[in-house]
């Protein structure tokens, strides 16, 4: 029988000093999809100085201000996700399906006249679903290397804790464990908890370290963000055009991650975790557009937006479950914790076993996260009646996102962290609008972002994390594809676009570090680099998308 460790826990049982954020979470939340209306997805989002379509008002809000109509629309989609991954050899492919309200919005526009120099002010809001976590992911595969374990890393979390500590029944209120070494230990993951020279209780892994290890990875991440931007606009002779948009968001992320390390047919053991953030978000977007030769149809877009204030909650819990036995001593005490072995059972004793699911609540943790600025420069310039070009630059810093706990205090770990493994992402987009007729129109446009990962970055838990899912991935950069059409009515119009998303990204299931290393605000130090070999991920999306409007 395995032995099954569960820990929960009552929110209120959290100190500040317990941390629940890492840069890879802070990074998926803060990051955008390629969404919006058909006409602008076709075009590759490429519309910040054509403006005209209700998805510009949250990326350069004075393109709201070319409008001299009202408009209302809406868009749905249905997507396929496929995940393939290859570790050592071995592949592993899933895919998801998806149908998606993506985003309804209108624009109310209001002339004023040619007796000043204010021609429209226009009003507008736009609902969106700027970001989908809807992926599943699988890897298997025997490990690169003999000794390579999880249990290295947990045993790194555990460095300097005392066992009686580890044990104590409500050890996971302890603010300065953290909850990794707390399942380890309770699940005879560690072997030891022994002095060293420096009077340290050090940790080793109780697996067998001559041996290759098979390792099997399984995760459903679902949940998205959506977006509510109310825009206020202005056309000043039609040649300057200024906008402003307040954005909300609301954020519901959800993982399940499931990790089993295999040695022998009776020895290894497996780790559930399920992890949460939900909460809301503001942001604040400024932009203009000018005109700069009344003879020219060319247009020059500027955009800047604050970074997005959110304050989430983090919710976890996690179970272990192991095939790992305890020697006992004289007095029934643990001597040591060793792997199963046939024809042991006179000295080793099966753990017996324990859950703490009765304290009914999972662990909580309020945070507040900052995300970067982003800077947005745009052209448009349109050819006679027929032909619309668009062309974009954006700049993101990841590096300098920030955390503050639930009363405002730094956290510096994360911070730190962040800012030596974050990178700034460029977001290069073009696109083309052709008219066949004044009715029918072509589109096309593709979309480019640089990776926000270092090269060398990797997921750091400190030692008092309440994280119990190691797993991490560096994604590489992002390329979107799309091309679409549209058909446009006295008043009611309709596009349709198609988009092909791609990205690669380096997969680790844990992170295998010198245990001495934990403490090491140098996170790039070559002692921190992982021994495991990376599973390569190909992700591709493709999503069909109807916008459905009328103009009037």
């Amino acid at each position: 029988m395995k032995k099954i460790i569960t820990l929960t826990a009552f929110a209120t049982l959290i100190s500040i000093g317990m941390y629940a954020q890492t840069m890879y979470d802070a990074t998926k939340i803060a990051s955008r999809d390629l969404t919006g209306t058909a006409r602008f997805v076709g075009m590759g989002g490429a519309m910040g100085a054509l403006g005209g379509d209700i998805s510009t008002m949250g990326v350069n809000p004075a393109g709201i201000g070319i409008y001299r109509s009202n408009d209302v629309a809406m868009t749905m989609s249905y997507g396929i996700n496929s995940v393939n991954s290859k570790y050592q050899g071995t592949s592993s492919e899933n895919e998801k399906n998806r149908f998606s309200f993506d985003n309804i919005g209108f624009v109310f526009s209001s002339p004023i006249g040619d007796y000043t120099s204010l021609r429209y002010v226009n009003f507008g809001f736009n609902y969106q679903r700027s970001k989908s976590f809807y992926k599943n992911m699988s890897m298997n595969g025997v490990m690169n290397m003999a000794g390579l374990s999880q249990t290295w890393q947990i045993a790194n979390q555990a460095y300097g804790a005392s066992p009686d500590k580890l044990g104590e029944s409500y050890s996971f209120e302890n603010s300065s464990l953290g909850w990794l070494s707390i399942l380890g230990w309770e699940g005879f993951m560690l072997n030891g908890g022994f002095l060293n020279n420096d009077d340290e209780y050090e940790y080793a892994s109780p697996l067998p370290q001559n041996e290759l290890g098979a390792m099997v990875f399984d995760s459903k991440e679902s949940g998205g963000i959506d977006k509510y931007d109310f825009n206020l606009s202005f056309n000043f002779n039609d040649r300057f055009y200024l906008g402003f948009t307040i954005g909300a968001y609301d954020v519901d992320y959800k993982k399940h991650s499931w990790y089993e390390e295999i040695y022998t047919p009776k020895t290894g053991y497996d780790l559930n975790s399920w992890n949460r953030i939900d909460g809301s978000g503001f942001d604040v977007k400024l932009g203009m557009i000018v005109r700069p030769f009344e003879t020219s149809p060319l247009r020059i877009g500027f955009a800047v937006h604050t970074p997005t204030f959110y304050k989430l909650t983090y919710t976890t819990s996690a179970q272990i479950a192991s095939n790992m036995y305890a020697k006992l001593d004289n007095e029934g005490l643990i001597e040591e914790v060793s792997p199963y072995k046939e024809g042991d059972f006179d000295s080793y004793e099966e753990g017996f076993l324990n859950s703490y699911d009765d304290l009914g609540a999972d662990m909580k943790y309020d945070f507040k996260l900052n995300t970067p600025w982003v800077i947005n420069a745009s052209l448009g310039y349109t050819i006679g009646k027929g032909l619309a070009l668009g062309a974009e630059y954006e700049y993101e810093d990841y590096s300098t996102m920030k955390y503050k706990d639930a009363d405002g205090y730094k956290m510096d770990y994360e911070v730190d962290a962040t800012k030596a493994m974050a990178k700034a992402v460029h977001t290069f987009r073009l696109g083309a609008e052709y008219k066949l007729v004044p009715q029918f129109a072509l589109r096309a446009g593709y979309n480019y972002s640089t990776t926000a990962f270092d090269k060398k970055a990797w997921k750091s838990l400190p030692q008092n994390s309440i994280h119990t899912d190691t797993d991490y991935a560096n994604v590489n950069s992002i390329s979107n594809y799309t091309f679409g059409f549209g058909y446009r009515g006295e008043n009611f119009y309709m596009d349709m676009a198609y988009k092909y998303n791609h990205y690669n990204e380096d997969f680790y299931a844990f992170h295998d570090n010198d245990r001495l290393g934990v403490d090491d605000r140098n996170f790039l130090n070559p002692i921190n680099q992982n021994q495991l070999a990376a599973t390569k991920v190909k992700n591709n999306r493709h999503q069909l998308m109807l916008t459905l409007g009328i103009r009037f």
